[in-house]
């Protein structure tokens, strides 16, 4: 059920992206405050404290350098991860790069989902409104339906992969903490990016302010 949960919130963001106009595109920046303050939520208060079970110096290197992956892979996806996405229209080709970026990504993301922490939820919150731009933005561009729909495909399929391999097979699970602690990263990284955009030139905005707060005690709460 876990994996098909995943899976449909792709499938949900392009059927909702169908429907949506450019003008109320605009409207996905407070779902997207809100996803990036439950997700950023979620990993300070489930993910680290797993992780630093037993304190070591270690899983501070291995955060850092889930940090420094996302910010490798958005010089490819160009931001992708938190509702950016550059796509050239006059080359209609599949874009590759744009999905190993986000391929890597939605990976690495299904490994630290379990029942044990509120994770699933946190991520299907994160990946509705990006896949919902996502997918609006290779409909505006006049991508062919089969690209598109291969694309978010695959795409929807990577995280249950990532969460499948990291639950049945002993020689993932044996790195558990540090691959947990690599995804604490990305996950530091995308949210506090959404956060921080949410708050563009240090202007205060009242419906962006209550969804990041609406985000923090939901997740606090779980």
């Amino acid at each position: 059920m876990n994996y098909l949960l995943l899976f449909l919130a792709v499938a949900i963001g392009y059927f909702v992206a169908l429907f949506l106009k450019k003008k109320e595109l605009r409207n996905m920046e407070v779902f997207l405050a809100f996803s990036g303050a439950f997700l950023l939520s979620i990993t300070v208060f489930e993910l680290l404290p797993h992780v630093f079970e037993t304190p070591s110096k270690s899983i501070g290197v291995y955060i850092m350098l889930g940090i420094l992956l996302q910010i490798f892979l958005e010089f490819f996806s160009k931001g992708a991860e938190h509702g950016h996405v550059h796509l050239h229209a006059q080359h209609k080709h599949f874009p590759w790069i744009l999905f190993l970026s986000l391929g890597i990504h939605a990976f690495l993301e299904g490994f630290p989902i379990s029942e044990e922490n509120n994770l699933l939820l946190a991520i299907i919150i994160h990946k509705i409104p990006v896949a919902i731009i996502l997918s609006f933005f290779f409909i505006t561009a006049g991508y062919k339906r089969t690209t598109t729909l291969l694309f978010l495909f695959f795409f929807a399929l990577l995280t249950p992969l990532g969460s499948y391999l990291a639950s049945n097979y002993e020689g993932i699970h044996r790195y558990e903490t540090q691959l947990t602690a690599v995804v604490i990263g990305i996950f530091l990284h995308v949210s506090t990016t959404i956060l921080f955009e949410s708050s563009k030139n240090h202007k205060f905005q009242l419906s962006k302010m209550t969804a990041v707060i609406i985000g923090i005690v939901v997740a606090y709460l779980l």
